[in-house]
């Protein structure tokens, strides 16, 4: 990275709450330009990505600003990486998984229409993250960013994290931290990993240090999520809380107690930002995401 390189993403770096207002705004734009469509399988799409922080997609923008990488790349693949986090959420708040009610504060898919179109919206929103990433404006490495995001949401990756996480619920004995980490690590991890690391794959640059920044922010993201189950309240949330302890649910606030899942995830906060030493200042905007992770009430 050169001087002049690291000047241009300091005149382009902003604070983490403007940066993330507008990626939702850009994301969201996206969305019903490419989501267009007047029927009720389009109309549950859209429901399904609209109203969450999209803190997925403004990784994945970040990390595109940080490499230089156009704009009109950048918001595709932005945009295919909430339609697989849709997707997921849809598919885990019906009857046969969590069976939930609420998502961001609104019916879940399912309650509004009904099981059926929540599958086919669940299917069609995963299928279209992909159709978004062979768009030609991707750019030469879109079979990267297509492969990664297949293994990352797929049987290796947040599939089999929520098969892990659905066998738990009846197992012997509760997990063991090794084990959740292990299944926090694949249901949520790898999609924050796929989108901190978008921007450097589409620039054809090293991952390495986005990669350890989204390793150490996808598990303080989840401890957190946590601390929100166990402290949280469900207005600002947006769905139901104590929902683990209820359960008998081993978390990382179960295995390890309040205070010290609050003070792991502040380590890993810092170790996350500390990875993003070789981008300077540059990176002040995703070491600030970090910060927000850990400390949000929703």
């Amino acid at each position: 990275m050169t001087a002049a390189d690291t000047q241009s993403f300091l005149e382009n770096a902003r604070p983490f709450a403007e940066a993330l207002k507008d990626a939702q705004t850009r994301i969201t734009a996206h969305m019903e330009m490419r989501l267009a469509g007047s029927d009720e399988l389009h109309a549950a799409m859209r429901y399904a990505i609209t109203g969450g922080k999209m803190m997925r997609g403004f990784l994945v923008l970040e990390s595109a600003r940080l490499h230089g990488v156009p704009a009109e790349a950048a918001i595709e693949a932005a945009l295919a990486i909430e339609c697989i986090h849709a997707y997921s959420l849809v598919h885990d708040d019906l009857p046969c998984m969590d069976d939930d009610d609420l998502r961001r504060g609104q019916p879940t898919v399912h309650r509004k229409w009904d099981e059926a179109m929540a599958v086919l919206a669940g299917d069609s929103l995963q299928t279209f993250a992909f159709e978004l990433l062979a768009d030609p404006k991707i750019g030469p490495h879109a079979l990267e960013l297509i492969r990664g995001l297949a293994q990352s949401s797929g049987k290796d990756g947040m599939v089999s994290g929520q098969m892990l996480d659905i066998a738990a619920e009846t197992a012997a004995e509760p997990l063991n931290l090794e084990q959740i980490t292990k299944l926090q690590s694949r249901k949520t991890g790898c999609l924050i990993e796929w989108s901190a690391t978008a921007g450097a794959v589409l620039a054809g640059d090293d991952t390495a240090p986005l990669r350890q920044y989204a390793r150490a922010l996808g598990l303080a993201f989840q401890i957190a999520d946590d601390i929100l189950d166990v402290e949280g309240d469900a207005a600002k949330v947006g769905k139901a809380v104590r929902k683990d302890a209820d359960a008998g649910k081993a978390t990382f606030v179960s295995l390890l107690g309040l205070a010290e899942a609050k003070a792991r995830a502040k380590d890993l906060c810092e170790e996350a930002c500390a990875a993003l030493s070789p981008y300077g200042e540059a990176a002040a905007t995703l070491k600030e995401a970090a910060r927000f992770v850990i400390s949000r009430d929703s």
